[in-house]
């Protein structure tokens, strides 16, 4: 049977990565997580026990862009979080910021525009975008601009942008003034942005700033699965300006009809768990400690500490220029699995590593132990 071009996407190497980890504990072995983005906690007490309350009563379909109680209680977080007042109709909630990903490009782009992703980078951005034969425009950013964009590096013949502060695979975020330099210099030359804010609530100092703080012309991307712990409900939200609401809610209707009903009710509820949420917080700023340490004992020595998310990305050209190798070498002999930089930058991606501290700590102490006496053997 005949298949697209489009569809012929490059594979999510950190799933492979994932599936030979579960091989590895198939066959008996131990293996410590360093390599998926996942909390290693079950979502807030409060959204399972709405839920559990909820299954007493039909869940069937709700309104397109999601319940109105959970669109005001986001419209909330963006007043708590950000000092932003922001009108809840334009809050969108989707499946996973995924779908959020799939809504945005398609209200905001034609096939065959091309949309500049920065590298390294998420690699679904990328892969999703040839799948609605769009053009992915790589910006190669710079360790000394902490893997983040400049704005004179904005290509003059893209319509749009991908933005992610915390990002994925560094953390490191953007500054108000970069953001706002960022954004205003995609506005002069006519640039849609689409800012990834997933990582939101997940610093370690200066909290994140929102595109909204800057700018309502912008479409601004969250989820439930990072800070709220709620990876696999498959719960995100998408702000929108007012002026495309309309053309989301139409393409919302028809390629998902609405978000899970149930996922909704849960995140409605985690809304009301920050307390507990912070608590998960605290667990990431002492595994953060740890791998600062750590790493660079093990030999992992150029890093740019992150300011958010649960990741650090090494620079790992003077051990290897082949991280896929490296990687399975490591998940071989220590037992730990990480992710190659192919995933998230095509070009140089075969000299960096991604190690994520988003399991418990003793996970990661005996991880950091473990990388250290392969690394001294090696």
């Amino acid at each position: 049977m005949r298949q697209s071009r489009r569809g012929q996407v490059d594979p999510f190497i950190v799933m492979d990565v994932m599936e030979a980890a579960a091989k590895a504990e198939a066959g008996g072995r131990h293996i410590i997580h360093m390599e998926v983005g996942q909390p290693g906690t079950p979502a807030p007490e409060g959204a399972r026990r709405a839920l559990a309350r909820a299954l007493e009563q039909p869940l069937g379909y709700t309104v397109a862009l999601g319940m109105p109680r959970l669109r005001q209680g986001i419209a909330g977080l963006y007043r708590r979080w950000y000092g932003v007042d922001l009108d809840p109709a334009r809050v969108v909630v989707t499946t996973g910021s995924s779908g959020a990903f799939i809504l945005a490009f398609s209200a905001l782009f034609d096939a065959g525009d091309k949309v500049a992703i920065g590298a390294p980078g998420y690699p679904s951005y990328r892969q999703i975008m040839r799948a609605m034969s769009l053009e992915p425009v790589t910006i190669e950013t710079r360790p000394e601009d902490r893997y983040q964009p400049r704005p004179d590096a904005i290509p003059d013949d893209v319509h749009g942008m991908m933005l992610a502060s915390p990002g994925n695979p560094s953390g490191t975020m953007l500054s108000l003034d970069a953001l706002r330099a960022l954004l205003d210099r995609a506005a002069d030359k006519g640039v849609s942005v689409i800012s990834d804010e997933i990582y939101h609530g997940l610093s370690y100092g200066e909290r994140a700033h929102s595109a909204l703080e800057v700018s309502d012309d912008v479409f601004v991307i969250n989820s439930f699965s990072k800070y709220f712990s709620m990876t696999g409900w498959r719960i995100g939200w998408m702000v929108v300006p007012e002026s495309h609401l309309r053309t989301v809610e139409r393409l919302a209707q028809n390629f998902f009809i609405c978000p899970p009903h149930a996922s909704q009710v849960a995140a409605l509820a985690a809304l009301d768990c920050e307390d507990e949420a912070q608590a998960n917080l605290a667990v990431y700023a002492k595994n953060r400690a740890l791998m600062l340490e750590g790493l660079p004992k093990a030999g992992f020595t150029r890093i740019a500490p992150p300011d958010g998310a649960f990741y650090v990305y090494a620079d790992v050209s003077d051990l290897t220029d082949d991280s896929a190798a490296f990687a399975a070498e490591i998940l071989d002999k220590a037992g730990v699995a990480v992710t190659p930089g192919l995933d998230f930058d095509a070009a140089r991606g075969g000299r960096t590593l991604r190690f994520s501290y988003a399991r418990a700590t003793e996970d990661i102490a005996e991880g950091l132990r473990r990388l250290q006496d392969f690394m001294a053997g090696r």
